[in-house]
């Protein structure tokens, strides 16, 4: 009710005079608030034909659902509640307006039935071989006789799930079932734990779990206990595990047992299984990581819940800021998902107060303004390209690739060419920004489906776990399938040791076959440093014949860092006429020991004195309550005194200033 809050009438005073009129003065009020209202009513009247009544008015002037989802209701006899009062501090009768949670009674909801339970769960996206797992409990439940249910719990379950993937929503709907179906006697809870690392350093691990054992973990009040013993795949086969696992209850006390690990390589997962089932039955349940079709269904099904709607145009511009989210390596699947979901849709709420609108439908314009891309998002591939500073010479060698790519693919004769590149050079040349505008320019010259742009590090590949590294790195692969993988400082994958615990190996073999196995439909860009990339492919001749396309990226020249740094002043803020003078002499006097060094950042270092800069003048700007930032010769004076950007600081030279 609370977007109600500025009616002419509030929704508890419009709600009293409801009550006043069907039940008579009888009612008074207890408690108000915009959130709560309390009322005591002399009349005598039940309590079902009370709630039936503030049902009604909720759903004929709210539009809220008589269920109940949204809000609550909850009746007490009065004469009870004094009474209980008395017993505990007759000195305290007026103590407390609202009686404690124990002795509050709440008119129950109907119990949920097995064919609402199971339709629930056929809705979820994904997830089949849970839902075929809830079809079975559904189908065997009826026949199970009070003995034949400890064979039911006597059954443990292992999720193979990575994080961000719905395992708390699948325990929620799996414990639903258990009670709808009559398996448990009364609704039970869930309870979730991840069991800590091992510490070498203790006498023995089995202290590890004292707080798990027996009736600590396994309360009466559970049914469903989900454990997480990722941290100890590597050790399910030692004695304190195993002495661990016989500390787990009988299936008297109906308690389901879900054991967690992530979403890791198929025989790796049975050899978990075979591990566990020394001491319990075990049964394996896998659930992939969403596609991005997924996320984006998913996605559409969490609007509705917030009474909205997004049109197909708006769904492809979020579907672009989810990959965006993916660009640092860390995604968090349905987690990032509805964050992300919840910032359009306060977006959307910030629209309509300040329209005085209520729409409901998410247009792309709305999806535009919390994409991070930002002003240039809407350019054309040529025209972002044709704004970078010093870009001929790599122009020119795009064009050439990809004029290559279209006449080999006309050419059926000629075979399916690799597509992949290698872009190498110093950091801060450009070689990402590059990569993202080659996305959109294979998209619209037909080579690319989607053309979207996907950025990881090489070492974002790399599973924490034994067998976890090879779905993952398919799974990165597969999300970008029909776009651009960029991957920066792609050796970090290369080691030239034999090291068990370096998972970087097994993720280049498995880039390798991807890259080979959908080498039509996947552009990957692997970047770094000129010479640790020669390195990489001598020691991977399976990956250097895979990536045909070498661009190499030039440091740029003092001329061209200077007009990277005027164009982006000129492009965002109003500037003194002194200010840009000042910016090409300090650009001109950098050493050739500072732009050819091997560490210098080129472009970046461009960027963070402009930011600087800017960040100046903004605190001068309200330290002399200023209306407007202006960018000023002082303002850079004062920030390549810092000690990032003082050329003293990299030539052991006398600071250059400008007086």
């Amino acid at each position: 009710l609370f977007q109600h809050r500025n009616d002419p009438v509030k929704p508890a005073n419009a709600l009293i005079e409801a009550l006043k009129t069907g039940l008579g003065e009888s009612v008074s009020v207890r408690k108000e608030a915009l959130h709560i209202l309390a009322v005591v009513s002399e009349g005598g009247e039940a309590a079902g034909d009370v709630i039936d009544r503030v049902r009604s008015f909720l759903s004929q002037n709210y539009q809220l659902a008589p269920d109940g989802e949204n809000y609550a209701i909850e009746v007490q006899d009065a004469d009870e509640e004094d009474n209980a009062k008395e017993e505990d501090n007759p000195e305290e009768e007026s103590r407390e307006a609202d009686p404690p949670e124990h002795r509050r009674r709440t008119a129950k909801p109907e119990k949920v039935t097995v064919e609402a339970c199971m339709a629930d769960i056929d809705a979820l996206t994904g997830a089949e071989e849970f839902k075929a797992l809830a079809h079975e409990i559904a189908g065997v439940a009826p026949c199970l006789s009070k003995k034949e249910k400890e064979a039911f719990f006597a059954q443990s379950y292992l999720f193979a799930i990575n994080d961000g993937c719905g395992f708390s929503t699948y325990l929620k709907k799996l414990n639903s079932l258990l009670t709808c179906t009559g398996l448990t006697d009364e609704e039970g809870s869930v309870r979730e734990k991840r069991l800590d690392p091992p510490k070498e350093n203790r006498p023995t691990e089995l202290d590890d779990f004292d707080s798990l054992s027996g009736e600590k973990m396994f309360r009466s009040a559970v049914s469903v206990m989900a454990i997480d013993i990722s941290e100890w795949m590597n050790r399910l086969n030692t004695h304190q595990f195993k002495a661990f696992l016989e500390t787990f209850p009988t299936s008297e006390k109906q308690i389901l047992v879900v054991f967690r690990v992530p979403f890791i390589d198929k025989e790796v997962l049975e050899k978990i299984r075979l591990q566990l089932s020394d001491v319990l039955s075990v049964r394996v349940l896998a659930f992939p990581p969403f596609t991005n079709g997924e996320l984006e269904e998913c996605a559409r099904k969490e609007l509705a819940g917030y009474d909205y709607t997004i049109t197909d145009e708006a769904l492809a511009v979020f579907a672009e800021r989810l990959n965006e989210e993916r660009s640092d390596g860390h995604f968090y699947g349905l987690r990032t998902m509805q964050k992300v979901v919840r910032e359009l849709v306060y977006s959307k709420c910030l629209d309509n107060a300040a329209e005085g609108k209520n729409s409901r439908e998410i247009t792309r314009e709305d999806a535009v303004k919390i994409r991070l891309l930002g002003q240039n998002a809407d350019l054309s591939a040529e025209a972002m390209l044709g704004r970078l500073v010093g870009s001929e010479t790599i122009r020119t060698r795009i064009e050439e690739i990809v004029s290559q790519i279209q006449l080999a693919r006309k050419n059926k004769d000629l075979g399916t060419p690799c597509i992949h590149m290698r872009f190498v050079g110093n950091p801060g040349t450009g070689k990402t920004t590059v990569a993202r505008i080659i996305g959109r320019i294979l998209k619209e010259k037909g080579v690319l489906r989607v053309g979207n742009f996907f950025e990881y590090s090489g070492r974002d590949f790399c599973g924490q776990y034994v067998g976890e590294t090879a779905p993952k790195t398919s799974g990165m692969c597969r999300d970008a399938y029909g776009s651009v993988l960029f991957i920066d400082e792609a050796y970090s994958l290369y080691r030239s040791t034999d090291s068990g615990r370096d998972y970087g190996r097994e993720a280049l073999d498995t880039l390798i076959a991807e890259m080979e196995n959908h080498r039509s439909d996947l552009v990957v860009i692997m970047a770094g440093y000129t010479d640790e990339m020669n390195l990489l492919m001598q020691g991977n001749p399976g990956l250097a014949s895979r990536m045909p396309y070498v661009i190499e990226f030039p440091n740029f020249t003092r001329t061209q860092l200077y007009e990277i740094y005027e164009s982006m002043v000129k492009e965002h803020f109003e500037y003194t006429e002194d200010l840009l003078p000042a910016a090409r002499s300090f650009f001109e006097q950098l050493s050739e020991e500072i732009i050819g060094a091997k560490e210098f950042s080129n472009g970046r270092f461009v960027r963070n004195l402009f930011e600087r800069t800017w960040a100046k003048a903004s605190m001068r700007t309200q330290l002399n309550k200023e209306p407007k930032v202006v960018l000023t010769r002082d303002d850079f004076d004062r920030s390549v005194q810092d000690k990032e950007f003082s050329l003293n600081e990299k030539t052991k030279r006398p600071q250059i200033g400008f007086a």
